[in-house]
């Protein structure tokens, strides 16, 4: 699909949708309560029903009302110990629910797209092996599993992603042995690890974390609160509140907590720091940001340096390429470096047309970018926006935006 936008005059307020994040991990521990959960998520997309799928796919009782915007998850009543479980694209729903099925001791079969065969476990693969289980990549790009993971000690690199830790946070209340987890290194994106733990309390799993140790009390059921609401999200927020800068305040975006456990609601402050121009923004934390941050720095002051973003090469798409190539297709100045991007700021945009490999960051980046482009933006595989923003070209329209989609 090909998206045209031929006037991004964009104005009025805009709500946040629902955190995928936070809605990743309140259906896991749902799906292992003691009775059933509504969990009021307004938005759904690609990434959140992969995990829903999921989860169904081993016994649990998942079902969308499209009219509240709410799920009801009802906990198996038995586990099916053979599965298959399609991850599509999600590396959140991978990297989370891997650590779980091999607490649960299931056969299982992990089906994967895109890029996700290719994006690294290791060494969370490692250490899943050494207590137990046996892992097999197919050359049908799936994963095979088998055993049950045994408890003891594990000890994960905690600079590589946070998501290892969260999955591994999600299986250590299933399994039968005592356990804990150890961190090594400096620790990257901890909001998210204590988004998990947010998470994990909220249904009655009260994990600490004491300087390189994480733990759970031995014998701790997952106990559901009946109801729980998912928050804002803020890494889809930030192409509004990008939006707002660029349009001098012309947007507004709504539903969003400051005081969110949220790594990506650094955008807020950052879009200021960029905007004002010489801005070193490191983006170990909030890598997922500088795609739509880089459009913010091409037309503001000075030279905007993105650093330690090595994490987006093995994105969606390589992101630190594929940002580039959006930028420099529509009039920008901009280089890449070994972690990052360099952007020198200019008054306007050309305009021009930008791939986005598949890439919803792209895509949505590309159309935040029309903005500030003095002629047409055209965005081939304007689709990908469903795999986390399904509504995102509605809501571009309803501000007033011009979009032309075709197939």
């Amino acid at each position: 699909m090909k998206a045209t936008i031929t006037s991004a005059k964009l104005h009025g307020d805009i709500n946040a949708i629902a955190s995928k994040s936070q809605a990743h991990r309140m259906l896991i521990c749902a799906a292992f309560s003691d009775r059933p959960t509504k969990i009021i998520c307004k938005e759904r997309s690609l990434d959140i029903d992969a995990t829903a799928e999921c989860l169904r796919a081993i016994g649990c009782g998942i079902a969308y009302d499209d009219n509240e915007g709410s799920f009801l998850v009802t906990p198996a009543k038995e586990i099916n110990k053979q599965a298959v479980i399609d991850c599509g694209e999600s590396g959140s729903t991978l990297r989370f629910l891997l650590p779980v099925v091999c607490a649960l001791g299931i056969e299982c079969t992990i089906v994967m797209h895109g890029r996700l065969p290719e994006r690294p476990l290791s060494p969370l693969w490692e250490e899943l092996k050494a207590h137990g289980c046996g892992l097999k990549h197919n050359p049908d790009k799936t994963i095979s599993t088998s055993g049950k993971l045994k408890g003891g000690r594990f000890t994960l690199a905690a600079d590589i992603s946070s998501q290892f830790i969260s999955g591994m946070l999600f299986a250590m209340p299933l399994i039968e042995e005592k356990s804990e987890l150890r961190l090594t290194g400096k620790v990257e994106s901890k909001n998210y690890i204590l988004m998990t733990m947010d998470a994990q309390r909220m249904f009655g799993v009260n994990s600490s974390w004491e300087e390189d140790r994480l733990t759970v009390p031995f014998n701790t059921a997952y106990s559901s609160p009946g109801e729980a609401n998912v928050e804002g999200d803020w890494s889809n927020g930030a192409f509004w509140l990008s939006a707002a800068k660029l349009t001098g305040g012309a947007v507004k975006c709504s539903g969003l907590d400051i005081n969110s456990r949220q790594g990506d609601k650094a955008a807020a402050e950052l879009i200021d720091e960029i905007y004002n121009g010489n801005a070193v923004v490191d983006a170990k934390d909030v890598p997922d940001l500088v795609p739509v941050l880089s459009v913010v720095a091409a037309v503001s002051p000075g030279v905007t340096r993105f650093i330690h973003a090595e994490r987006l090469r093995i994105k969606e798409s390589d992101r630190i390429k594929t940002t580039i190539a959006m930028l420099e297709n529509l009039g920008a100045k901009c280089e890449e470096t070994e972690d990052g991007i360099i952007v020198a700021g200019v008054r306007e945009l050309t305009g021009g047309r930008v791939d986005s490999c598949n890439d919803h960051r792209i895509a949505m980046s590309a159309a935040i970018a029309a903005i500030v482009c003095s002629g047409n933006v055209e965005i081939d595989g304007a689709e990908a926006v469903r795999k986390s923003y399904p509504d995102f070209w509605k809501d571009y329209q309803r501000l007033g935006g011009t979009v032309t989609l075709t197939e």
